[in-house]
This record gives C-alpha cells, sequence and structure tokens, in this order.
C-alpha cells in the first residue's frame, strides 16, 4: 500500500509550476528589453529591419505573456492552497512585494495593448518608443519584486514571533529589502536578459543556417549577440556578488554546493566530480584558492565548512551538479557571444562582408537557447533546493509549512495536464505566427502584416 506524503507531493506540484512558469517569466521579462533595443535603434538609423525586428518580437511576446499570466496565477493559487502555515507567518510581511508585482504586472499590460495596436499611428515615432519604456519596466519590476519575497525566504527579517506564534513587529520595508535581495533580484534580471537574447538569436541563426542570408537575420544576430555578451558579463560579475553574499549569510547553501566539507583557508573551487560513501570527492577538477576568492576576494580566506552545521540543516549535496551546470552553461554562452563578436569584427574588415557566418558558430548559437532555459533551471534548483530544510530559513521547516490535506496528488496530475497543454499549445501557436509571415514578404509589404 502506497504511502500517502502531502508534503512530498506539494514539493512536487510548486517544482513543477515553477519550473514551467520560469521559462515563459524569463521570456516575458527579457525580450521586452531586446525589442526595446530594436525599436530605437531602427528609430535612429531609419532602418526597417530593425523596426520589422520589434514589432515581430512584439507580436511573439503576447503569446508568452498570456501563458505566464495563467502560470503566474496558478503559482498564487498553490501558495494558498498548498503552503498555507508559511503564508499565514510570512504573507503578512511579504504583501507590500506581492502587491507591487501585481501592480507591475497591470503597467505591463495596459501599456502593452497600447503600444501593440498604435505602430504607425504616431508621425514622431520617438511617440510610439516611449510607450514602449513602461512594459520594459513593468516586466523587469514584476520580476524584481517577485524575487524580494525568494529573497525574504533566504535571509527573512522585518518580524518577530511572539511565544504564541503571533507575527509581531511587522516592518514590511525590511521584510521587502533584506541581505539576499540585490544579488538575487540582479541575478535573475540580468539571466533573464542573456536567455531572451540567446532565444531570439537561435530563430535568426536558424534561418541564417537554412540558407537565408538576408540582411533582416543577420541584423536580429548583431543585436542579440551584442546584448547577449554585454548581460553574460553582467551576470558573471552579478555572481561573483553573490559568492560573497552566500558566504555571509548562508554558508550551508556554499558549503553544499561546492562539497566543502572542512573549514579551512585557501580553498578550492571543486569542479565536477563525485561523492564516495565517505563523502570524499573522486574525478574533480580543483582549482586552488578559487573558493576562498569567490567567498572572500582573498585567496587565504577562511571559507565556513559543512561540519559547523548540524546534519539535519545541510543542504542536499547533489545541489553541487545544478551549480556546477549553471556556471557552465553561463561560460559557454559568453563563449558563444564572444566569438560572433570577433567573428564579426573581422567580417568588417574583409572584402566579403557579406559571406555567409561560420555554421559551427551558428550551431552553437541555436544550441544556446536551450542551453540558457536549462541555466535558468538549474540556476533555480539550486537557490530553492539549496535552502533546504528550510522554507523561511531560521523561521520554519518546509514541513510545517506544507499543508496536510488529501488530494495533492490529483492536484499534480491536473496542473501537469494544464501545463502540457500550454506548452504545446503556444509553441504550436509562435511557429504558425511567424512560419506563414516569413520577415522577407513583410519587408516588402511595409510591415503591415505584423
Amino acid at each position: 500500500m502506497s504511502h500517502y506524503d502531502p508534503v512530498i507531493y506539494s514539493r512536487m506540484l510548486t517544482s513543477l509550476t515553477l519550473a514551467f512558469h520560469i521559462i515563459y517569466a524569463t521570456i516575458g521579462v527579457g525580450v521586452p528589453m531586446l525589442i526595446a533595443l530594436a525599436e530605437w535603434m531602427g528609430i535612429k538609423r531609419k532602418d526597417p529591419h530593425y523596426l520589422l525586428l520589434a514589432r515581430r518580437w512584439a507580436r511573439g511576446y503576447t503569446i508568452t505573456v498570456a501563458v505566464g499570466v495563467v502560470t503566474g496565477t496558478a503559482i498564487g493559487l498553490q501558495l494558498s492552497l498548498l503552503w498555507p502555515s508559511f503564508m499565514l507567518v510570512a504573507g503578512q510581511s511579504i504583501a507590500l512585494p506581492l502587491f507591487m508585482e501585481t501592480f507591475a504586472f497591470f503597467i505591463e499590460a495596459i501599456f502593452l495593448g497600447i503600444y501593440l495596436y498604435t505602430w504607425n499611428r504616431f508621425k514622431n515615432p520617438i511617440k510610439h518608443f516611449m510607450l514602449l519604456i513602461p512594459v520594459v519596466i513593468g516586466s523587469s519590476g514584476s520580476a524584481f519584486f517577485i524575487t524580494c519575497v525568494n529573497a525574504f525566504m533566504n535571509t527573512p527579517r522585518g518580524f518577530n514571533i511572539s511565544d504564541s506564534g503571533k507575527l509581531t513587529d511587522v516592518q514590511p520595508f525590511l521584510a521587502m529589502f533584506t541581505a539576499s535581495m540585490p544579488t538575487k533580484t540582479a541575478h535573475v534580471l540580468a539571466t533573464a536578459y542573456v536567455t531572451a537574447s540567446f532565444i531570439l538569436g537561435a530563430m535568426a541563426a536558424m534561418a541564417l543556417l537554412k540558407g537565408k542570408n538576408h540582411v533582416y537575420y543577420r541584423k536580429a544576430l548583431k543585436i542579440t549577440m551584442v546584448a547577449g555578451v554585454i548581460f553574460s558579463l553582467a551576470t558573471i560579475l552579478i555572481g561573483d556578488l553573490s559568492g560573497k553574499y552566500l558566504a555571509a549569510y548562508q554558508p550551508e547553501k556554499l558549503a553544499a554546493g561546492e562539497w566543502h566539507f572542512k573549514t579551512e583557508r585557501y580553498a578550492p573551487l571543486i569542479v565536477g566530480g563525485i561523492l564516495d560513501e565517505q563523502n570524499q570527492v573522486r574525478y574533480a577538477l580543483k582549482i586552488p584558492y578559487a573558493l576562498s576568492i569567490l567567498a572572500h576576494g582573498l585567496p587565504n580566506a577562511e571559507v565556513q565548512g559543512l561540519d559547523e552545521t548540524p546534519k539535519d540543516l545541510q543542504p542536499p549535496l547533489w545541489i553541487h551538479y545544478m551549480f556546477d551546470l549553471m556556471v557552465s552553461i553561463g561560460m559557454l554562452l559568453l563563449f558563444i557571444g564572444l566569438w560572433y563578436v570577433i567573428a564579426m569584427r573581422k567580417r568588417r574588415k574583409s572584402a566579403e562582408p557579406a559571406r555567409p557566418l561560420n555554421k559551427l558558430l551558428l550551431s552553437l548559437i541555436v544550441v544556446g537557447a536551450p542551453l540558457s532555459v536549462i541555466s535558468i533551471e538549474a540556476g533555480w534548483i539550486y537557490t530553492e533546493v539549496g535552502r533546504q530544510p528550510w522554507i523561511l530559513v531560521g523561521f520554519m521547516k518546509t514541513v510545517q509549512g506544507a499543508t496536510k490535506s488529501d488530494h495533492v496528488d490529483l492536484m499534480l496530475w491536473i496542473f501537469a495536464g494544464l501545463y502540457l497543454v500550454l506548452g504545446v499549445s503556444s509553441a504550436y501557436m509562435l511557429r504558425r505566427m511567424f512560419k506563414h509571415h516569413p520577415a522577407e514578404e513583410e519587408l516588402k509589404g511595409g510591415g503591415s502584416k505584423i
């Protein structure tokens, strides 16, 4: 007879919802920035190719926004249904960023509708571009505020709990602006821009691989890859700051992610490897002093190990692979972007600047799109699982925050079916939207079809 555990099923359903939602949420945050860059360049250079890029990307963006709204609503519903004890304690403290996230989305949705239906309605195109600024602010603001909630879960403050279990002295602004907020929000935004750059760049690279050596696709690749390099560099800088935050506030998460078992100076950074039964690391690449530098900026700095954390409060050690996967993909994406930038500089100086790009480079750009999404997923798994066994670090464990109700397993199947339908239908609609309206035809028709 199988044992029903509502905690396990609640975690599974929440994980599934977040894993699906984050794909559309990341696109929803990153794409408006790329649309704004394309339209700005189109206006300043009077270039119809960049203007059409902005127009086509905006049309596809509406599909991802619609799916993101559904999955975002599901997250809000599941927080109340699956984690009632957590919301009872934390809901009063984090109500401000939750409200602001909704407000930011309203701004984004309202101005997106106006933006879409006012193409070619202004004599001065800058006025149309100005309508996009609230969309960018709203989408990025939405990500910022909801990440503040996650930051609160990792470094909670702004409240006290009385002996009777009641919340007292609630200070919403302190709860919103926690120690982990700066690095978490910055990392989420930067990686969203990187992911959007590679997803849109992959579409252009795929067209070029199919022999469509049109200037439209070359310009699409240029703007996305240059943006990808810039935001990848920003991500690396923020990642370094995140390591120093973890060392100061969540040393057990850093230690588990790096398989750092003993507190020591000159700590090496472990890449790859496996653990044996005695927790000895085998077949790993050890970079001398790198963990000390990552944690404190000095090669001789002391890094706290897992030996200082009680066994029952240690995160799962397999998050090491999630950390490695996230960082490795991030470095690969930077390499691909830099390769493209260097190749383009060489092409400008050559006698044939319009010749087709290297097929291996184009293929890597195409592969970079799904890899960027995998990196986002790995990063969130590292963040969320690395916080375990806490749902509210230092105050409430995950098992204490979950529902004790029946039928969570049935909800898991229902939502899994919903996400399958949403994923397949949105992919189908996006494919049809662009397949039946190729960019070359849009350019001939003056862009009137989209």
